[in-house]
């Protein structure tokens, strides 16, 4: 959930930018046979496969060509693969700040490949949701301000809070500004919330009130104990890390 400001600040929006299972189960492994005067192993495979039995000789190599890869699969570790790759990708881009579109697309890719894989079916029903998360990726212009000086905008760390049983949400800005902003959050489907602002906080101490104008979607596209996804309804990318799953919102 972004957030804009007036002036040299972040707050008050003419417009809102929001940050925005399949469980593997492996089939058993076909029955293996064996040669007792040749010592070779062979594996039957189904009917659908094109080659009917594989050769595994005391060598220990296969005969034929085939790869039993997808077979053994282990998709935990590919999920964690694709999660190192995408933390390489963004972390020399200052959040986003420092990305080229080249950066942009090839982070994107990566995302959407994650976000296939995501395991968690009812992702606003989950408990992973709950909690503090640090931004450390987003293609939102208004959260990155890169056409201000670099002392004007947001050089600290930004979190986003999240609490599923009360359907509520907080966005905290740290140095220079300490904004904050708190939101309701109401199901559209299983997956995506409108965001509907009621309070905006200046350096996190003057309170001001939403005239109605801060609205926006959030969609959770990836959700793991450890890292979140989100698009916004403008098409923006947010990835953030789990820093305090025991943060609560105030009400």
């Amino acid at each position: 959930m972004a957030i804009r400001f007036p002036s040299s600040t972040t707050l008050l929006p003419n417009s809102i930018d929001v940050y925005s299972a399949t469980i593997f189960s492996p089939k058993p492994l076909p029955p293996f046979s064996s040669n007792k005067r040749s010592g070779d192993v062979s594996l039957q495979l189904p009917n659908s496969c094109n080659h009917q039995s594989l050769v595994l000789p005391k060598s220990g190599k296969w005969r034929s060509g085939v790869s039993l890869f997808p077979f053994f699969v282990d998709r935990n570790t590919e999920i964690e693969s694709l999660k190192e790759e995408l933390l390489e990708a963004i972390a020399p881009l200052d959040r986003g700040a420092a990305a080229t579109p080249d950066d942009q697309q090839r982070v994107d890719q990566i995302a959407r490949k994650l976000e296939a894989r995501n395991k968690v079916k009812e992702l606003l029903k989950s408990a992973l949701l709950n909690g503090k998360w640090e931004l450390l990726y987003t293609t939102s212009k208004s959260i990155l301000q890169n056409e201000r000086p670099k002392f004007l905008r947001p050089n600290g760390k930004i979190y986003q809070a999240i609490n599923v049983d009360t359907l509520r949400a907080q966005n905290m800005e740290t140095w220079p500004f300490f904004n904050q902003a708190t939101a309701n959050l109401v199901p559209l489907n299983s997956r995506r919330v409108a965001v509907k602002f009621d309070t905006f906080k200046v350096a996190a101490v003057i309170p001001i009130k939403s005239r109605g104008s801060g609205r926006g979607q959030l969609e959770i596209t990836y959700l793991d104990e450890e890292l979140r996804i989100s698009r916004g309804n403008q098409g923006n990318l947010f990835i953030l890390k789990m820093v305090d799953p025991s943060y609560r919102v105030p009400l």
